[in-house]
Formats: C-alpha cells, structure tokens, sequence
C-alpha cells in the first residue's frame, strides 16, 4: 500500500533527525501557523509551535526585506537550553527544528535545506 502525503513527510522528519543527534525535533508548518506534520515529543504543543514558527518566519522576510538583506534563508533563535531553526520550505511551508545547545549549526543548516528541498516535492 502507497504511504500517504502525511506520512512521507513525517518520515522525512525522522529522517531528519536521525542524521543528527543535535537535532531533538523538528515540524512543518503552514504559513498560515497550521501544522502540516510533526516529529516533536509529546511534551511539546504541535499548535503553538505551528503559530510561533508562522509569525517568526513573517517577522523575518519583513525584516530581511526592509533592512535591503534579500530574500531570507533562515531563522534561528538561540535559548540557554538550544536552538530553534527555521527555514522556509517552498513559499506555503516552514520546517521548524529544535537542536541541542552544543550543537553543530553548520551540519545542521545543511541538513536542513536538504530536507526542505524534498519537503517542497512533497507538498
């Protein structure tokens, strides 16, 4: 039986973290703040991660844009416990990710943009 749209996404996600230890979870989001799918643990809301990653996502291509930085490539946001990446998938779609504090951004980013571009085929 064919695996569906859902589902493939979701295994991409795993996929995802499993490439890095550093990478502790990860989502696809709408733009409009509504979650696609998730691989994130159950101690975390699916539903305010979706709307926190939508309005950091906006309030980043406003920034990039108004400031003369381009079209934007990514978010991060740097807490005492780790990371929170974001970088768009396509323009409908965010893929959010929660890394380690220790982490390696540099093998992080690049996995991640990896993962986005098969994300876009997915959507």
């Amino acid at each position: 039986m064919a695996k569906s749209r859902g589902e493939l996404i979701v295994e991409r996600l795993r996929d995802l973290q499993t490439s890095s230890t550093d990478i502790e979870a990860s989502a696809v989001v709408s733009v409009d703040g509504l979650i696609i799918a998730s691989a994130l643990p159950s101690n975390v809301e699916e539903d305010r991660v979706s709307a926190m990653s939508a309005a950091m996502i906006s309030l980043g291509e406003r920034i990039a844009g108004e400031l003369g930085r381009g079209v934007l490539s990514q978010v991060y946001v740097k807490g005492k416990g780790g990371y929170v990446l974001l970088t768009s998938v396509g323009e409908e779609a965010v893929l959010t990710t929660l890394a380690r504090e220790d982490a390696k951004l540099g093998l992080i980013f690049l996995d991640m943009r990896r993962a986005a571009e098969d994300l876009t085929a997915l959507l």
